[in-house]
């Protein structure tokens, strides 16, 4: 029996230690953002750069740049396998493109807004038009080709 309430009280600290790291990582990347990073995203920053949902409901792009938005979860095998090429992709577009990350887990409105039943869901949004979604993972170079040709409009 006192194994198994150790066990429980191990559990349980680890959890809360693990959410208090992971909520000061979260505030600390919103806060330092820096150019050529992926930046996490929030529902308020979503309104506020992307597209004001709640009084609009025609699309009308925020941003100044084409953007990615990669839907994820921390849980989520092909997320963590594209979140390396996200990042490389941030550095290398850096200042042509936007790439921001949101964890599905947290911004379940966000989630539900762009119908994320499936997880990685990346959506491309050009400077004109409407934003196309992408699901599940794939290499570096679709993606490459994707920002290159339906971002960048290059050939």
């Amino acid at each position: 029996m006192k194994k198994v309430l150790s066990l429980v009280a191990l559990a349980m600290i680890s959890t809360i230690m693990f959410a208090v790291n992971d909520g000061a990582k979260t505030n600390q990347n919103k806060k330092e953002a820096k150019s050529g990073e992926v930046i996490v995203m929030n529902k308020e920053m979503f309104i506020n750069d992307v597209f004001d949902y709640q009084n609009s409901k025609e699309w009308k792009y925020k941003g100044d740049k084409p953007a990615i938005i990669d839907l994820y979860a921390d849980w989520c095998g092909p997320c963590r396998m594209t979140a390396p090429i996200m990042k490389s992709l941030a550095k290398e577009y850096d200042g042509k493109i936007v790439i921001y990350k949101v964890n599905v887990d947290k911004e379940k409105e966000l989630a539900a807004l762009f119908n994320a039943t499936s997880i990685p869901l990346f959506v491309f949004i050009p400077m004109e038009g409407e934003p196309q979604l992408f699901r599940g993972a794939a290499d570096k170079a679709t993606y490459k080709k994707a920002i290159d040709e339906f971002l960048l409009k290059q050939k």
